[in-house]
């Protein structure tokens, strides 16, 4: 399999909020694991939190690859090939 265009051209920026989903912090949610978006550095929640922030981030602004931002992790996933690398 080859690796996805999205994923070959990802960046790597810092994380926005490193100390949490930026979108549970503000609503004093809990997350069970954490995304970095790897266009702006947005940190959202993964699908198997409550509100899904990663996701609704890759939604709302088009940003297609995500990183896991859970220590000792480093995958990425690609929303628009449905492709990890």
């Amino acid at each position: 399999m080859t690796t996805c265009e999205h994923l070959s051209k990802a960046g790597d920026p810092p994380a926005r909020t490193p100390e949490g989903c930026q979108e549970c912090l503000a609503i004093g949610s809990k997350w069970v694991h954490l995304r970095r978006c790897l266009d702006c550095g947005h940190i959202g929640c993964c699908d198997s939190s409550p509100n899904k922030h990663a996701t609704a981030h890759y939604r709302a602004e088009g940003h297609p690859v995500v990183q896991s931002f859970e220590p000792g992790e480093s995958w990425r996933w690609c929303y628009v090939d449905n492709q990890i690398g």
